[in-house]
């Protein structure tokens, strides 16, 4: 629905172009602060989209702007945790998202209901918003040749009405999903990453099993590598009785087979399934396939330069990048940019920084996070497909060294003398992936428990330094390998968490300048912080 009563406006302060999670989170972050918002969404909501399965980063950020309360009462799946069965393991791994603080628990959520209720609580915060209206042509200030060229209004069309009209405003954040409007069509910096070629195609089914039952890890979400190394399959169950069961393999090897099945897709969906075994033992045998194979075709991209934001503008969530859904990390990093955008526009409006340095801060972080998700997701293929694959084309250089720098030195073991004068190399990034890959690697609860009784307790305590690999080996020793991979795992997650942390990595992480977001309503911004 549009805004009660109203018509589109002619300027508004801020403008919005999407609905969903990153444009419904930073119109009501706006809003709250008190600015003048409008959001342009071209579907009426509910309206279907992939993407189902949560992190629990994703609360505090809902709590930011008051809809964490909506989300929990709503009645999702609970996420409790997620199993991860990778090719070079024979058990799952595990990890618990609510020991010992079950407030922790995530969703796996049916985004149709999701993020209509985010976009309803943006017009509760303030924004005006009008669902079945879209953005056809932007207009830039003079010059018209210049690359920071400043957006100034844009031309939006009812898809019901078949009225059309222009907005002014001083600011606008593109939150238009993979359209991504000012990346592709006028900023052109969309370049899709080489390393995950990807293509994936599921469906959902009536009737499995869940994973778990009647443990602690009860209805979790399964993620498995497929047996011939090609990708891998997801299996997450929903609160409406639904299971969202997918493939994801290499774009390549999927039209090899999708030709052999007559190029008929559900039929190639089918085939494939087989190759998840565990999943095709959670399915069972009386599940069904209920809906038709969707699909979807390179969708792992960034931005060239880790172009996110510029005069008058800020990118946010899939309009500007977006990974392969592995980690789940989609909504959390639409979040993510979309309180970042909003923080920087609050600052650059008052006058509490420059606007070029809110333009850099907004670019940084978002690349930065980006980043961090990427090379996990990377090193997780590395394990799928048994394959060295070159990546440094597909890493921003400034970003690795400001995703990582915390971690390099240690997991690369490399002197200061070496790193003098040198740029990320191959080698340094494939150092990255031998450490994060551990990450999720084939241990669980129980396993950990049991070597905690054998082993010194610092190594598994998650406040102590980062250890290398040789450090690890040399405190486990070499004949102990489940000692190994548990003390590994505890490393690695040393660092992954730091991904998606709130308070540690979201709140305080100093980017140019020393900035850091400033998060309090009414005085959200960017600061420097002594």
């Amino acid at each position: 629905m549009s805004a009660a009563g109203t018509t589109v406006p002619s300027s508004t302060k801020i403008l919005v172009i999407g609905g969903g999670p990153s444009g419904s989170m930073c119109a009501s972050a706006l809003a709250r602060e008190g600015f003048e918002v409008t959001l342009l969404e071209k579907d009426f909501f509910p309206r279907y989209h992939i993407g189902e399965s949560m992190l629990p980063s994703c609360r505090p950020f809902l709590k930011f702007v008051g809809a964490e309360e909506k989300i929990a009462k709503h009645g999702f799946a609970v996420k409790v945790g997620a199993a991860v069965k990778l090719n070079q393991f024979k058990r799952e791994g595990y990890t618990d998202f609510v020991t010992p603080d079950p407030n922790r628990a995530a969703w796996n959520v049916v985004r149709s209901e999701f993020d209509e209720i985010l976009l309803r609580h943006a017009v509760e915060s303030g924004a005006k918003v009008f669902e079945g209206h879209y953005v056809t042509d932007i207009q830039f200030a003079e010059p018209e040749s210049s690359e920071e060229r400043r957006p100034i209004s844009a031309d939006w069309r009812s898809k019901t009405a078949g009225t059309e009209g222009r907005i002014s405003f001083d600011f606008v954040v593109d939150c238009s999903g993979r359209t991504g409007l000012l990346s592709t069509k006028y900023l052109k910096t969309r370049k899709f990453n080489s390393a995950l070629r990807n293509v994936a195609f599921w469906s959902y089914w009536k009737g499995a099993g869940l994973y778990g039952a009647g443990t602690r890890r009860e209805n979790a979400p399964w993620f498995e590598a497929l047996t011939d190394e090609s990708g891998w399959a997801w299996f997450i169950p929903l609160h409406d009785g639904v299971t969202s069961v997918g493939i994801v393999m290499k774009e390549d090897l999927s039209k090899e087979k999708k030709a052999k099945s007559g190029n008929d897709l559900t039929q190639h969906y089918l085939d494939q399934m087989p190759l998840a075994p565990g999943m095709m033992k959670l399915l069972g045998c009386e599940a069904k396939m209920i809906k038709d194979v969707m699909q979807a075709g390179d969708y792992s991209y960034s931005s060239e330069a880790s172009r996110y934001a510029g005069p008058g503008y800020r990118i946010c969530g899939d309009a500007g990048a977006f990974i392969d859904p592995f980690f789940s990390s989609g909504v959390h990093l639409a979040f993510v940019n979309a309180i970042s955008a909003a923080a920087t526009i609050s600052s650059s409006i008052r006058g509490e920084c420059s606007e070029e340095q809110a333009i850099k801060f907004h670019s940084e972080k978002t690349g930065t996070s980006y980043t961090r998700f990427m090379v996990v997701v990377l090193s997780v293929y590395r394990q799928i497909t048994s394959q060295q694959t070159p990546v440094l084309s597909d890493i921003d250089e400034d970003n690795f060294d400001r995703a990582f720098d915390f971690l390099r030195p240690v997991i690369q073991g490399i002197a200061d003398a070496d790193r003098v004068g040198a740029g990320v190399t191959e080698t340094h990034v494939q150092a990255t992936m031998d450490f994060c890959e551990h990450a999720l690697g084939g241990t669980n609860p129980e396993m950990a428990e049991e070597v905690a009784q054998r082993v010194n307790p610092d190594l598994l305590d998650r406040s102590k330094p980062i250890m290398s690999m040789d450090e690890v080996t040399e405190s486990v020793g070499d004949d102990d390998e489940d000692a190994k991979a548990v003390v590994m795992r505890v490393n690695a997650r040393k660092a992954i968490n730091g991904m998606y942390d709130w308070e540690e990595n979201f709140r305080d992480e100093r980017l140019s300048g020393g900035y850091v977001v400033r998060l309090e309503r009414g005085r959200l911004g960017i600061e420097v912080v002594a």
